[in-house]
């Protein structure tokens, strides 16, 4: 039987919506299968707002229409049927799942009395224990004890048992005051307001004024808006007005008014804005018009038939949800959770065992939070890139690392600005910064003079930005540099291997990939840097991959890979695998290692059984080492696109201090879990510097 827990409110604008994607994304990290269930939707046709935001959830692997119990219309007509068919159908998913959120109504359509009373019966009828979600805005700690002691008595009047209590939207100011008047035992956090999340995207004001976008980048309709202004005086004016984030609503025949806004937009000085709406159906003249498209504004533009009330009216009254089409929103409200509620506690009361499974979820999760128990420093030296502009917005929101950005301060942050990010926190650096490039060009120069480097060259070299932010590694500015996604792997890592050069008794610079499969992590090496390693080499990448299993909570065990198995092959390649092996063997007589061996034995254990009988590794192996770059890379791949893996890097091993090569193609995501892997080996070696 799956563990749940129901996620219910007394009353509307709670947010528990917060709640559940920060209970669901907990329970992620510890167990495979994650189920949402939505007892009660508003419609049955996929327009549940909080039900997608949960069926986006990468740990969840339900349909819509299994996750939905019944409408509020089925209730309307026979509430007790519509109960009787909601239980039916949460059973159906509980069988599927090893844990369930389960996500009660949203006082939309019937009297809170009756609806938070139908919540009691469903939450008693599925045996599922209760977290009450109540809102803390406009009201005082005692106020919100009392709204939470009501709520837990009728509950309990109804047969439902509350085992957690949250407190959100509240004060921020009173955070703590509210913490500690919630019931002992059961408190499991208050969390403060944050405009950002009751913030609407910028569509849902398109499509609240059935506007039309007459240009800018569409992509940036995403943004959230802070604030909804109606700019109908003149330009001198208008432009005190201005805030950060807002749309500002002015007549389409006032093409003063947007020449001012769009200039303002776009100059220093003067706030990001989110959009421009022109109402009352004005049409700009056509010089205007050829003007504006002259511009190529990115700021979205948007026509409106309608008048200027209607439309602020419109706009203002337009609620801003927390969904995945916000991934800003998103990390903050898992930000909110992980820093506000007791996650000890709450993870005890869900009391689910942990399992062996590893998912690529959990791992991914894993990631983030030991990268975040000892903050480390990385630069990302591609600020011109919007991937990596979104990747430092959720590493910063979520408090994963420090980050220091290379490229101009200025349009950086004007774009962060423009596509409604946070980087606030980030630090900017220009890889011309006189001070810096000084600094760094002399000491380059003495770590290359041998090789025929002059101090002219030195200053040149060190403006590039991968050299740039390797010697910002290499100097103690930084303790890891992430780069490639608009770089090659040699423009990378060559860098490194100048400059920061390999730890003691390595002989040479490999990768690895973190195969994430369906229920564990396997360390494939080396798939991205040697092609064809010596019998020495391939023993140095052997022990490194090993060693980096370790740092990623792996217990190496170290199949080196061939095209025969133990005894049974001959010729110069198996040869070569067998001596690496012995290498191995008698510089690191505590790893678990054996080879040669085929991958099929090396994790098949039914395979293992009839090839390798008595080998310590095959049928189990955690490591797999490969014995050329062909091998490896198209086995990876294999691997990747067959069986669905998620590889993770390449991670680069063997340097006295971590860089890390990104792919051209890398989504958001993959620059996220890359920072945190640099960050988890910047840890690892200063606890081995701490420990020599």
């Amino acid at each position: 039987m799956a563990q749940s827990i129901y996620i219910a409110s007394a009353e509307g604008d709670s947010g528990k919506s917060t709640v559940a994607l920060g209970v669901m994304a907990l329970l992620a990290r510890t167990v495979g299968r994650v189920g949402v269930f939505r007892p009660v939707a508003r419609v049955a046709d996929g327009s549940d707002y909080v039900l997608n935001l949960l069926l986006g959830h990468e740990s969840v692997d339900l349909t819509y229409e299994e996750a939905v119990g019944v409408t509020y219309e089925d209730v309307f007509r026979d509430p007790d049927r519509a109960l009787t068919t909601i239980v039916q159908r949460y059973h159906d998913v509980e069988r599927q799942c090893d844990a369930v959120v389960i996500v009660g109504t949203d006082y939309t359509d019937i009297s809170g009395a009756a609806e938070f009373e139908f919540n009691a019966r469903i939450a008693a009828n599925l045996g599922a224990p209760v977290a009450l979600v109540v809102h803390g805005r406009d009201r005082t700690p005692r106020e919100i004890s009392r709204v939470i002691e009501q709520a837990c008595a009728e509950l309990e009047e109804h047969h439902a048992r509350v085992a957690a209590v949250f407190a959100n939207r509240c004060d921020a100011a009173q955070v703590d005051q509210i913490r500690e008047a919630m019931p002992s035992g059961i408190g499991m956090g208050a969390l403060p307001e944050d405009p950002v999340l009751v913030a609407p995207l910028l569509s849902a004001l398109v499509e609240a004024v059935d506007g039309t976008v007459l240009a800018g980048d569409e992509a940036l309709l995403s943004r959230e808006v802070r604030d909804v202004l109606v700019g109908a005086m003149n330009p001198e004016h208008l432009l005190e007005h201005l805030v950060e984030g807002a749309v500002v609503i002015t007549p389409g025949d006032r093409t003063d008014a947007l020449l001012t806004l769009l200039s303002a937009h776009a100059a220093e000085g003067f706030p990001s804005l989110a959009g421009i709406i022109l109402n009352g159906g004005f049409a700009a003249p056509e010089p205007v018009r050829r003007l504006v498209e002259g511009l190529s504004p990115t700021l979205p533009i948007i026509h409106t038939e309608l008048g200027t009330y209607q439309t602020a009216r419109r706009s203002w009254s337009t609620r801003g949800r927390l969904s995945r089409e916000s991934q800003l929103k998103v990390d903050l409200a898992l930000s909110m959770f992980e820093r506000h509620v007791d996650t000890e506690a709450l993870t005890a009361l869900l009391d689910v065992a942990k399992t062996d499974v590893v998912t690529p979820l959990m791992f991914e999760y894993g990631l983030l939070d030991r990268a975040r128990q000892d903050k480390k420093r990385i630069v990302l030296p591609e600020g011109n890139d919007d991937r990596i502009l979104r990747a430092a917005s959720s590493l910063l929101t979520r408090q994963v690392v420090d980050l220091t950005i290379l490229g101009d301060e200025q349009a950086i942050r004007a774009r962060a600005a423009e596509l409604g990010l946070e980087i606030d926190a980030a630090q900017i650096i220009s890889p011309s910064d006189p001070e810096h490039v000084e600094r760094f060009a002399q000491h380059y120069y003495e770590l290359r003079k041998h090789k025929g480097a002059t101090l002219d060259a030195a200053h040149d070299r060190v403006q590039d930005v991968s050299f740039f932010g390797t010697m910002m590694v290499q100097e103690g500015l930084a303790d890891g540099m992430v780069s490639g996604a608009a770089h090659t792997t040699a423009h990378t890592i060559i860098p490194s291997f100048q400059i920061i050069k390999t730890t003691p008794g390595v002989g040479i610079v490999s990768s690895v990939f973190l195969m994430c499969l369906s229920d564990r992590v396997l360390v494939y090496g080396d798939c991205a840097v040697n092609p064809d390693p010596t019998a020495e080499q391939l023993a140095d990448i052997a022990i490194s991959s090993a060693e980096t299993a370790r740092q990623f909570d792996i217990e190496p065990r170290v199949a080196m890979l061939s095209y025969s198995t133990g005894e049974s092959g001959s010729g110069d390649d198996v040869d070569k695998v067998r001596e690496a092996t012995r290498i191995v063997r008698e510089r690191r007589p505590d790893l678990v290692v054996d080879g040669p061996m085929q991958y099929d034995a090396a994790v098949e254990p039914s395979v293992a059984a009839k090839k390798a009988p008595d080998s310590p590794v095959a049928g189990r192996a955690t490591v797999l080492v490969f014995p050329d770059l062909n091998t490896g890379n198209n086995t990876y791949k294999a691997v990747q696109r067959s069986a669905g893996a998620v590889a993770v890097g390449p991670v680069l091993q063997g340097l006295r201090k971590p860089v890390n090569d990104l792919s051209r193609g890398a989504l958001v995501q993959d620059i996220v879990n890359t920072v945190a892997i640099t960050a988890i080996q910047a840890q690892s070696i200063d606890s081995d510097k701490e420990n020599a």
